[in-house]
């Protein structure tokens, strides 16, 4: 007979044909969201008119709940996306009323549904509770094989299935840390090149080389406030390490140094790197124009300064010395060591 002619046939008969659902429904934890979260709502925003994402989450949830609603939001603007943190049972052998207590929940935070969208077998019993049909995707997660546990513990070797906006989340920093002078940029950017990533440039250098070296307490607020947003902007493009040359705790140093005191912003937490390579005096000064301490006991001033602030602060750290050679392969090995990188 062969297609062709099925096709008539089916034709003839009066085949039915499924109608385009106009409001659709994904839920989960979404705990982190991943490559396979994506398929199963792109797949399902492509399937109905309007899709809603109904994001659950628990006080005792592995991560934050209000972020995991964000990034989805972030990933999907043209849907629905409903943060849900109401404390109900997560199987049916947990409550006796499982199912009403789900019906009930998602009548209120979702409304009507007519398709639930799902590729585990819970959706049958869910869409039936709704009124709605099961539309079933990748069961088997032959699309996208990944889980959101497998991303939670090994998130480096999950990364290609983390999203963009999820990766800041899951980015190591290292910081490149020490007094002027001693080769934290060149040292920055030669990990970067190793590691294929990005070196966040010292914002104190983007601040001086625009406005000069007369530095004032508002100056390095400043100077703080632009490593920031400059660190929230490039984690989102860092491949699983962020190199950083200098952060805003060498900055409070830097007003130990300059000003002699330092500003009630410096007491913070101020968000400390995941590891700090302090970098040794043992290199040449050489003025560039926008330093400040050539002489032998200000330069030893600053570095125990450094050291001090570390130590003081409880930071993990390793000091580096040595030639630039040196010093590229020891931060090479302790930064491999540290984060379990081959």
């Amino acid at each position: 007979m062969g297609l062709v002619g099925l096709a008539q046939g089916m034709a003839r008969r009066g085949a039915p044909r499924v109608s385009r659902p106009t409001t659709g429904l994904v839920l989960g934890k979404f705990m982190p969201p991943h490559a396979g979260h994506q398929f199963l709502c792109d797949f399902a925003r492509a399937s109905c008119e309007q899709l809603t994402i109904l994001v659950c989450s628990l006080p005792t949830d592995a991560l934050p709940s209000a972020e995991r609603a964000a990034w989805m939001r972030e990933l999907y603007p043209d849907c629905r996306v409903v943060w849900c943190d109401e404390v109900v049972p997560q199987a049916p052998a947990d409550h006796p009323g499982f199912w009403p207590i789900w019906r009930d929940l998602i009548a209120r935070r979702v409304g009507p549904v007519e398709a639930v969208f799902a590729s585990e077998d819970y959706g049958h019993r869910l869409a039936a509770e709704l009124g709605a049909r099961f539309i079933p995707c990748d069961r088997m997660r032959d699309a996208v094989p990944i889980s959101a546990t497998a991303v939670r513990n090994d998130p480096f070797g999950s990364w290609r299935f983390i999203p963009q906006p999820v990766r800041p989340w899951f980015v190591k920093r290292v910081c490149v840390f020490g007094p002027e002078s001693t080769g934290k940029t060149t040292l920055a950017k030669q990990l970067a090149e190793a590691f294929d990533t990005i070196a966040l440039p010292e914002y104190g250098r983007i601040w001086t080389e625009a406005f000069g070296v007369g530095i004032s307490a508002d100056d390095l607020a400043a100077i703080a406030a632009g490593h920031r947003a400059s660190r929230a902007a490039a984690a989102r493009q860092a491949n699983r390490l962020l190199i950083e040359d200098t952060d805003p705790i060498l900055t409070c140093i830097w007003a130990d140094m300059l000003l002699g005191e330092r500003q009630d912003w410096m007491a913070e937490a101020l968000d400390p790197a995941d590891l700090y390579l302090l970098t040794d005096i043992d290199f040449d000064w050489v003025d560039d124009g926008t330093r400040y301490f050539p002489a032998r006991e200000d330069r030893e001033r600053f570095m125990a300064l450094c050291e001090a602030e570390l130590v003081r602060r409880n930071l993990p750290h390793v000091r580096i010395g040595g030639d630039r050679k040196t010093r590229l392969s020891l931060a090479e090995a302790v930064i491999r060591e540290t984060f379990g990188l081959a």
